[in-house]
């Protein structure tokens, strides 16, 4: 077993061990504890550690009562809390609202270990163990993207800002290392959380208007969202605008007798920055403490993955790293990333093979245009959609030379690319020597990357470039195998029922399927988390960058089918395509034919097809679905340390 001595400590013995008296910060995760750079527990608390600070984790506290959360005592300068790498209701619920079968941040995969909407309940019970005067300070992907008014898909209404119904202090959104060094100083010099309202970063609660930072942007208040659907399209709209550290201004939005104030975005971690951060000391595995229950699923992912950058241009509807990271790119060096990789190779556990080199998009190096870092992003334009840009600087060259370097080094045999490729961008890329090696060299037999849809309807409310992209970025890879003598193939990320998806939509992807040949593994349904702008047209039925109407597929029973027709081969669902196929008018699919998806099995497919509204029947107030049908989603939604675990 693991010596104990170098993690951070988690109990009164490691802080008696360590002559800790009193902590200056204790972290309060939702996570197992995990000391690895890909955890933002163990990430902020080895940058408060080297800033000397002495940190605490509870990680995956007793919530039921108060009693676990005094374990290290009450610190001096206040309760950092954070539900974990993923939002604890999407960790929790598949896109039908049933409860998932486990959990891979928790001791062998287990569920249990954390609470719903787990953020509220620790700052409840950090109140309830130490009063008012404690200073708590929340943030993660939780906090981050609740940080205005929003609609909650498993109540199915708008919440208020989570810094209201936590009762916390003060909201660090985003990835938060210069707000914790910047807040952590001030608390230090004795300046009270309550008076901490100029970090950028941050958001705080102000009673006055006139007390409103100079030039803020007044968003429609928590009633009039409540209230009226176009009023919250509204409010999206701006709160997106402003997302940008050069450019953004503060918001604010009135909470009944109470404004929820966003200062600008933090700035991006510096190159250097970035590299400090990740070469901290951390022991890139979980604490011995769960070796007993089998460790904790989620380090295998990424033990053997290195983060090379920060940010996504690509801004997809679905996605909320737009609203989190922010859309300018940052990187660490190569020599930063070179030292780490040779770290690896000294793991007893490592075979040679790292498993990714990459960030939320891969192949995104650097700013999309040198604009950005003189002007910020553009308000009203995004990089790559609806076409690119004509400022876009399209080049892999950095990438590659790094890649190279990688595959150098003694002890490495394989570098492999699995957080995403833009395939968009790469087509763009005049110089094809990355495409080149990027098959030769970094591709396991399968490329997965996100067309997410074919219909270019659907498409252009996802924020993704048309169809024919895709045709040609196909087209290229087959050929660029074709010429290396190997045989790889393209594994797409297709999403069903995305707001705009019509049933003819859907049918368009199964034909789609059917004449390509593919019979996709896993689908995803579309899934309403918080932050994103896909969200938002769910919630109102308005497309908020146009302010227009769009068609929203909300009805369980033709979200079964949608994604049924994706996977229109398996023999359990042909009642549902049928069904499907019925309603959009395309019954010519259904025989013998070569163009048909399904054969002709109408009286039985008829007779199945009267129960799916039985089977799927929503049980009134208990939040999930009658019946054992199969779960609508086995995969998480991206908001992860990096928006949602499929980042594209």
């Amino acid at each position: 077993m693991i010596s104990t001595e170098k993690f951070l400590p988690i109990s009164k013995y490691d802080m008696q061990k360590r002559g800790i008296d009193r902590f200056d910060f204790v972290y309060v995760s939702g996570d197992a504890y995990v000391d690895h750079p890909g955890f933002a527990h163990a990430l902020i608390c080895r940058l408060l550690e080297s800033l000397g600070y002495s940190v605490g984790i509870i990680a995956q506290p007793d919530w039921h009562t108060c009693d676990d959360f005094k374990r290290l005592g009450e610190p001096r300068l206040g309760f950092l809390v954070g539900a974990g790498n993923i939002d604890s209701m999407v960790n929790h619920y598949t896109a039908a609202k049933k409860r998932r079968n486990s959990d891979l941040y928790s001791p062998g995969g287990k569920i249990g270990h954390r609470p719903d909407r787990a953020t509220v309940v620790y700052c409840n019970r950090i109140r309830e163990a130490y009063g008012r005067k404690i200073p708590i300070i929340i943030g993660g992907i939780e906090a981050s993207l609740r940080r205005f008014a929003h609609y909650d898909y498993w109540s199915d209404k708008v919440r208020r800002s989570i810094l209201i119904d936590s009762g916390a202090d003060l909201l660090i959104y985003g990835m938060g290392e210069h707000q914790v060094e910047e807040i952590a100083a001030l608390l230090s010099a004795g300046v009270a959380v309550g008076d901490i309202k100029t970090v950028r970063g941050t958001v705080y609660k102000e009673g006055e208007l006139s007390a409103l930072p100079e030039n803020s942007v007044i968003v429609p208040s928590y009633d009039e969202v409540c209230a009226d659907k176009r009023r919250y399209a509204e409010a999206t709209a701006m709160q997106y605008a402003e997302q940008d550290a050069v450019r953004g201004k503060p918001i604010a939005q009135l909470d009944r007798d109470k404004y929820i104030v966003q200062n600008p975005p933090a700035f991006p971690l510096t190159s250097d920055e970035l590299d400090r951060v990740y070469e901290l000391p951390y022991m890139r595995t979980y604490h011995p403490i769960y070796e007993k229950d089998g460790g904790i699923p989620a380090i295998e992912e990424v033990k053997f993955s290195i983060t090379s950058s920060r940010g996504c241009f690509g801004a997809c509807s679905f996605c909320a790293l737009t609203f989190h990271q922010g859309r300018t790119i940052s990187a660490r060096s190569h020599e930063s990333i070179i030292r780490e990789a040779k770290r690896l190779t000294f793991d007893p556990a490592f075979k040679g093979y790292i498993h990714d080199v990459g960030g939320p998009t891969a192949n995104f190096r650097a700013p999309s245009c040198r604009g950005q870092l003189e002007r910020g992003v553009c308000k009203n334009r995004q990089c790559l959609f609806p076409s690119p840009c004509r400022n876009l600087e399209v080049s892999h060259r950095d990438y590659l030379e790094l890649l190279r370097k990688l595959r150098r080094i003694n002890g490495i045999k394989k570098v492999f690319i699995r957080s995403g490729i833009r395939y968009d961008y790469l087509l763009y890329d005049n110089d094809d020597e990355f495409f080149r090696e990027l098959c030769k060299y970094h591709v396991s037999g399968q490329l997965k990357v996100a067309p997410e849809h074919i219909s270019d309807n659907v498409l252009k409310y996802m924020g993704k470039p048309g169809v024919d992209v895709y045709n040609r970025f196909c087209e290229k890879y087959t050929r660029i195998n074709r010429e290396l003598g190997k045989e790889q193939y393209i594994v797409p990320y297709l999403m069903s029922s995305h707001p705009g998806s019509t049933m003819k939509d859907a049918v368009k992807l199964a034909e789609y399927l059917r004449d390509h040949h593919m019979n996709p593994e896993q689908v995803q349904d579309f899934y309403p988390t918080p932050g994103s702008l896909s969200t938002c047209m769910y919630y109102t039925g308005i497309d908020p960058r146009t302010m227009q109407n769009v068609y929203v597929p909300r009805k369980y029973e033709e979200k079964q089918m949608q994604r049924a027709l994706l996977q229109y081969k398996r023999p359990e669902n042909h009642s549902l395509v049928y069904s499907a196929l019925k309603q959009a008018g395309r019954l010519d699919l259904v025989g013998n034919g070569e163009k048909c998806l399904i054969k002709d099995n109408k009286r039985g497919a008829e007779k199945n097809g009267k129960n799916i509204e039985r089977k799927g029947s929503f049980r009134k107030g208990k939040g999930r679905y009658k019946g054992s049908g199969r779960e609508a989603d086995k995969g998480r939604n991206k908001t992860g340390s990096g928006g949602r675990n499929r980042r594209k």
